[in-house]
C-alpha cells in the first residue's frame, strides 16, 4: 500500500470553503493531513467542506471571520495548535477581487478591502503562525499570473498579488536559518466560484485539452502538495506557475 505523504501533519488553510483552497484541503486530507481552515463567514460551504474532509478519515475544524482582524488570527492559531498539537503547513490562499476598468472610478473601500483580504490578512496570520513553525515546516502562498502580466480590470488585485510574490521571497530569506521553506503558487485562469461570480464566466468543457481551457481547481492543487512535501526540499522563495503555458518571465 502506498504511504500517505502528509500523514498526521497539521495544516492551516485560508479560503478553503470553495475553489482552490477547498481542492487543496481535500487533496491534503487524502494524503493523511488534519485540516484547519478559515473562511469569510461562508458557513454553509464551510460546513460541507468540513464534512467532506472528515469523510476522508482525518480531523477537520473551521473558523469563520476576517483575517484582517489580528485577534481573530491569533484565535485561529491558538485553537488549531490546541486541537492538533501544532502547525506543520500554512497555506495562505484567501483572497478577493473587484473589477474596475477605470482607475479614476475605483472605489477606495474596494481597494482597501482587496488589500486587507489578499496581503494584509496574509501577513497577520503568518505572523501569528510563525512561532509555532519549526525546521521542516512550510508556508505556501497563493499569488497569480496577473502579478507578472497585469490585468486591465484588476489593477489593485494585481498589485496585491505582486506584493505576495515579494512577501514570499523576503520571508524565505528570513526563514532559511530556521529551516522553514516559504513558496508560492501563481495559477493562471482557473474555473472557481470567485472568477465565475466576478466575470460571469461559464465553466469550460472539461473534455477540452488541458492547455486550451481554464484549469480545474484539482489540477492546481497538486502544485501545493509538491511544495508541502520533501519532494520540494530544494525549493524556497520560489513560485510555481500552473498556468497552461503562459510565459510570465517570473
Amino acid at each position: 500500500m502506498e504511504s500517505l505523504q502528509l500523514k498526521n501533519k497539521s495544516v492551516l488553510i485560508t479560503g478553503a470553503d470553495s475553489g482552490i483552497g477547498k481542492a487543496v484541503a481535500l487533496l491534503f486530507a487524502k494524503e493523511g493531513a488534519h485540516i484547519s481552515f478559515v473562511h469569510y463567514k461562508d458557513y454553509k460551504d464551510a460546513e460541507k467542506t468540513e464534512e467532506e474532509i472528515q469523510e476522508l478519515g482525518v480531523r477537520a475544524i473551521s473558523f469563520g471571520g476576517d483575517l484582517n482582524d489580528n485577534e481573530f488570527c491569533k484565535e485561529v492559531v491558538s485553537k488549531t495548535v490546541s486541537e492538533f498539537g501544532g502547525i506543520d503547513i500554512l497555506i495562505n490562499n484567501a483572497g478577493t477581487q473587484i473589477p474596475c476598468d477605470n482607475i479614476a472610478e475605483i472605489k477606495e473601500e474596494d481597494v482597501r478591502k482587496t488589500f486587507n483580504s489578499n496581503i494584509i490578512g496574509m501577513i497577520l496570520l503568518t505572523k501569528a503562525v510563525f512561532p509555532h513553525l519549526k525546521q521542516g515546516s512550510t508556508v505556501i502562498n497563493t499569488t497569480s499570473a496577473v502579478a507578472y502580466q497585469g490585468h486591465e480590470e484588476l489593477v489593485d488585485y494585481s498589485a496585491t498579488k505582486g506584493a505576495i510574490v515579494s512577501f514570499t521571497r523576503s520571508l524565505a530569506l528570513q526563514s532559511k536559518p530556521k529551516g522553514i521553506r516559504i513558496n508560492a503558487v501563481a495559477p493562471g485562469p482557473v474555473a472557481t466560484p470567485l472568477t465565475e461570480k466576478t466575470f460571469e464566466e461559464e465553466e469550460d468543457d472539461e473534455n477540452m485539452p488541458p492547455l486550451e481551457r481554464n484549469a480545474s481547481t484539482e489540477e492546481i492543487a497538486t502544485s501545493y502538495l509538491f511544495l508541502a512535501t520533501d519532494s520540494s526540499a530544494q525549493f524556497t522563495g520560489q513560485v510555481l506557475h500552473p498556468n497552461g503555458g503562459l510565459i510570465v518571465n517570473g
